[in-house]
């Protein structure tokens, strides 16, 4: 029988911090990972400040520091030609004034590089969990399968569902989730970027469109809403109506018009923003989006996910050294972590109902402005309204630290 103090479902930056800072406890952690390698595109790759200060006290700040990377200091907005500053970082508190664009790939390589340096971590690639294991009412483990067809059962003192949005074991187990409706969907896509095009990122509302244009040096990285569930009727037209509709705001991407040639280049998001009731069952616990979907807005997921995964380390390793978890220990977890992602999601909220909404109908249409609109004057005129969101997204609410025991010097 295969015995682990912890099991991780699921390989992505929550359950792999998880693994790490575990492991640099000395808690025996086995990590599955559905995939024979993290080499996915499209994917969150957004490192906000909070998780550069964490790998600073990792002592890997300098490792992540070798990565290609972007740095995004400002938030721009095309007005009538005229590039518009929304929002700085440059005045945040703390040593990373930015937030890095970093493949997700190269992130993860990185922990589970340092995670594999500690004797008790052990990382399972093409093994996906597929179900529970159950002792009456309490989870023991789970079953497995890998990408060859070989099945297997793992038992644990915990086990940690990080699986994501669609999770298995949620599912399996049964959780009752609240949902909130989503105005919208999401295209994914890039074209490229000339050295003469602005920098850090840029928001296009025009008619019918808002979308967000993300600096990664060679090319952009866009982010378009659509109408929820409107992905199949939209690909009718011409691919390149995408590029058209930002041109009208942005003339600079004239020379792109014909960017995008192939609707396979555009990869869909179905946008979600749920959170459960309650995050753990009996030798279970969900972190990330297992535990609270998020919406795109912001790019605060991933983040969210590795907050999830520090306080739960602090709580839990003590629990798993002396194998005596509770219940008890792991609703401390979702009690420490449920007001910054109650205040989150509630912020996404609001840029659905007053932005996205009114932009999709229509009502919203920077590219008919001739100046700058009032409550946006206002809104940059006023240094605590100003930096109040820019604070939001880039650091949240109660950023956790490492624990003692998982920091290392650089």
């Amino acid at each position: 029988m295969e015995r682990t103090s912890c099991l991780v479902a699921g390989g992505g930056p929550a359950g792999i911090v998880l693994g790490l800072l575990l492991a640099r406890a000395g808690v025996e952690v086995t990590v599955l990972e559905k995939h024979a390698d993290f080499l996915r595109d499209f994917r969150g790759d957004t490192v906000h400040p909070t998780t550069l200060d964490l790998l600073d006290e990792l002592g890997l700040g300098r490792e992540f520091a070798k990565l290609p990377a972007r740095h995004m200091t400002d938030i721009q907005l095309p007005i009538r030609g005229r590039m518009v500053r929304l929002a700085t970082l440059t005045h945040l508190p703390g040593r990373h004034k930015y937030i890095a664009m970093v493949p997700q790939w190269d992130l993860l390589d990185l922990l589970a590089r340092a995670a594999d340096r500690e004797p008790t971590f052990r990382l399972r690639m093409n093994t996906a969990a597929t179900d529970l294991i159950r002792d009456g009412k309490r989870v023991t483990g789970v079953r497995y399968r890998t990408a060859d067809g070989a099945t297997g059962e793992i038992h644990a003192d915990l086990t940690v569902a990080c699986d994501g949005r669609g999770s298995v074991l949620r599912a399996a187990a049964g959780l009752s989730l609240r949902q909130w409706s989503t105005p919208m969907d999401v295209w994914w896509f890039r074209f490229p970027r000339n050295d003469t095009d602005p920098a850090g990122a840029v928001w296009m509302v025009t008619a019918n469109r808002f979308a967000l244009l993300l600096d990664r040096g060679e090319y952009w990285q866009c982010a378009t809403v659509i109408r929820k569930g409107a992905d199949a009727v939209l690909r009718q037209a011409p691919v390149a109506d995408i590029m058209r509709t930002m041109i009208t705001v942005a003339p600079w991407l004239a020379d792109r018009i014909d960017a995008v040639h192939d609707w396979d280049e555009v990869k869909l998001l179905d946008v979600k923003l749920d959170r459960l009731h309650r995050w753990y069952a009996e030798g279970l616990l969900c972190l990330g989006d297992a535990a609270h979907a998020m919406s795109p807005i912001g790019g605060v997921g991933i983040n969210l996910a590795v907050q999830d995964a520090v306080a739960a380390a602090r709580i839990l390793a003590p629990k798993l050294l002396s194998h005596n978890i509770t219940e008890a220990d792991l609703a401390r977890v979702q009690r420490r972590r449920l007001v910054p992602t109650m205040v989150t999601q509630d912020m996404q909220r609001a840029v659905h109902r007053f932005g996205i909404e009114p932009s999709l109908s229509g009502a919203l249409d920077i590219s008919t402005f001739d100046r700058i609109p009032l409550p946006l004057r206002v809104f940059r005129s006023l240094p605590v309204i100003r930096t109040l969101p820019a604070f939001l997204v880039a650091r949240g609410v109660l950023p956790e630290h490492a624990p003692d025991f998982a920091r290392r010097p650089e």
